[in-house]
């Protein structure tokens, strides 16, 4: 079993920053896929970022958040980072952090085989 926990998010003004963090726990999570999702009132949970568990850490990104996010993680402390910049009221939502026991990223809800509980982002106008 893996536990995630978020933590990081806040009450943002528009075009202002907030990093999110993600701390694994029970098993290591250096060889597993890693990502952020995120969701808004009343709609579906969507993927946001991931980074896959290669060294290289290859990253993948919804192109609603290319460019102003980015993902990175340190596997010696089984942690994983959303840096989000030039925040949007349209980034609004819980962000959650996804575990998958495979090679590349996954885009999927019905792929992840771990969440967290989320952490609540809320950018003002």
């Amino acid at each position: 079993q893996v536990q995630l926990v978020e933590s990081g998010g806040g009450l943002v003004q528009a075009g202002g920053s907030l990093r999110l963090s993600c701390a694994a726990s029970g098993r290591t999570v250096s060889s597993y896929a890693m990502g952020w999702f995120r969701q808004a009132p009343g709609k579906a949970r969507e993927f946001v970022a991931g980074i896959s568990w290669r060294r290289s850490g290859s990253t993948y990104y919804a192109d609603s958040v290319k460019g102003r996010f980015a993902i990175s993680r340190d596997n010696a402390n089984d942690t994983v980072y959303l840096q989000m910049n030039s925040l949007k009221p349209e980034d609004t939502a819980v962000y959650y952090c996804a575990a998958t026991n495979t090679i590349m990223v996954v885009t999927t809800t019905a792929r992840v085989d771990y969440w967290g509980q989320g952490t609540r982002v809320t950018v003002s106008s």
